[in-house]
């Protein structure tokens, strides 16, 4: 499996991440094989963007005047990982 990008959705009492990730073959859709991959996929990414964000991140870009959201960008040191984004919202 290839993470490509994980969107974070902070709400009151929740938050919810949406993946998305290519994988070739792998167990079936509603599996707990399937939700151990994605979980560790996922825990990665995240790791590897916290690594990143220590480094500093530069903001590139912003919209918005009564709803903010900027785009946060930062290169990460895995090779298999060449860059990390973390979107802020409303």
């Amino acid at each position: 499996m290839t993470l490509q990008r994980i969107v974070i959705d902070l709400r009151s009492e929740e938050m919810v991440l949406r993946v998305l990730y290519r994988s070739q073959d792998g167990a079936g859709p509603s599996t707990k094989a399937r939700r151990r991959e994605v979980t560790a996929l996922v825990r990665a990414g995240l790791e590897d963007a916290l690594e990143a964000l220590e480094g500093g991140a530069e903001c590139v870009g912003t919209s918005g005047f009564t709803t903010r959201e900027d785009v946060l960008l930062a290169t990460a040191s895995p090779p298999n990982v060449t860059k990390a984004k973390l979107v802020k919202g409303a």
